[in-house]
């Protein structure tokens, strides 16, 4: 089981620890709810260490990136982070990922903890085809990378307190590698899975608890708490925030998925999988990933079946979960396109029971 820099500190301060992705991780410090509501009205601190990071450099990098990944890498310029998913082949996914370009031929790559191996091995194959030389123009820097992520309409202004360079006024999905906390050179990204703003803060293993110590310093003031995974969960449920292993897969599609908007049918674009999603697009798919709220009492897992009016299963739910801000079950799941439109009347089987839910528009909530 592998730990991360801060494993310690999670334990000094009580917090429930579970196998996560091959990690000892924190589930919860003072329970899930209190600590989804502190992310949205404050800021809380997540370990996020157990990410992956791919390095890519060199005159071919641009090219890698663009053929396995579907978004529009071009399009990036320096400092700029883009979401995009690696297509599979067969018109599924290897998994979801940030993309971070340093320069025209330098990229990051940051790729979910449970599929590091996995994705590793997909980009070694392709970069192989391509001549790019592993260990060299493509580098696994994930054991040796530790990541925070401080979330939460207050994060921005109190991890202001830690650099001289101007962080508060920073873009959405943006980036800077700068002096931070007494760190000679943190890469700080306005970027986050909980949709209440704040950064992700990347740094060398060594440089860790240095980080942690400043960042829950220059956080007091504001009232930073640690947060546990499962927060992080029902914190991007209520975006409707794609989770890898629950809403989307090897078997899922970009476009059933809901990812047309990643996946940029441009010219020069000419990702693994493009001729397939391009005409699944233009026919249409056979099932959508639809968000759904509840209209009576229950709260919606994932596998649990859905249903139509008359029984009939129509689709599975992905993920569910009770909604802290909407106080109802909320959820994601395929569905038959036919019942797909945003207003529609389904039924979650929960416990041999059909219960209504509606078809919604994601995200379930607005944020600032």
């Amino acid at each position: 089981m592998k730990t991360t820099p801060f494993t310690k500190f999670h334990q000094q301060l009580g917090a429930r620890m579970e196998p996560f992705a091959g990690y000892l991780m924190p589930i919860e410090y003072s329970g899930i709810t209190q600590e989804h509501m502190q992310v949205r009205e404050k800021l809380g601190v997540f370990d996020v260490s157990h990410m992956g990071e791919f390095h890519v450099t060199g005159p071919k990098a641009l090219d890698l990136v663009q053929k396995v990944t579907t978004n529009d890498v071009a399009a990036l310029f320096d400092g700029k982070v883009q979401y995009s998913c690696f297509p599979n082949g067969k018109g599924g996914i290897v998994d979801d990922l940030l993309v971070y370009r340093n320069s025209a031929d330098d990229y990051l790559l940051v790729v979910n903890a449970a599929n590091i191996e996995k994705d590793w091995n997909w980009c070694v194959k392709h970069a192989k085809e391509m001549g790019l030389s592993i260990g060299k123009d493509l580098v696994n820097l994930s054991d040796d990378t530790a990541q925070l992520a401080i979330q939460g309409p207050l994060a921005l202004k109190a991890m202001q307190k830690l650099t001289s360079v101007k962080v508060e006024d920073m873009e959405y999905y943006t980036f800077k590698k700068i002096p931070f906390a007494g760190i000679r050179e943190v890469l700080f990204a306005t970027t986050g899975y909980t949709g209440s703003g704040g950064c992700e803060i990347y740094c060398a293993n060594e440089d860790a608890e240095k980080l942690w110590h400043a960042v829950m310093e220059a956080g007091a003031e504001f009232g930073i708490k640690p947060i546990g995974l499962g927060a992080r969960d029902t914190l991007r449920l209520e975006m409707g925030y794609n989770l890898y292993g629950h809403d989307i897969n090897d078997e899922t599609s970009p476009i059933e998925a809901g990812l047309g908007w990643i996946t940029k049918f441009i010219p020069a674009n000419d990702f693994i999988d493009r001729p397939l999603l391009e005409k699944q697009k233009a026919d249409k798919p056979a099932r959508m990933l639809r968000g759904f709220v509840m209209k009576e009492r229950g709260i919606p897992r994932q596998h649990y079946p859905i249903v139509d009016a008359s029984g009939n299963l129509i689709g599975e739910v992905t993920s569910g979960s009770q909604s802290p801000i909407l106080q109802c079950g909320i959820g994601m799941g395929y569905v038959k396109s036919e019942f797909a439109k945003t207003g529609g009347e389904i039924f979650i089987q929960i416990r041999n029971k059909n219960l209504k839910a509606e078809i919604v528009k994601t995200p379930f909530i607005q944020t600032k």
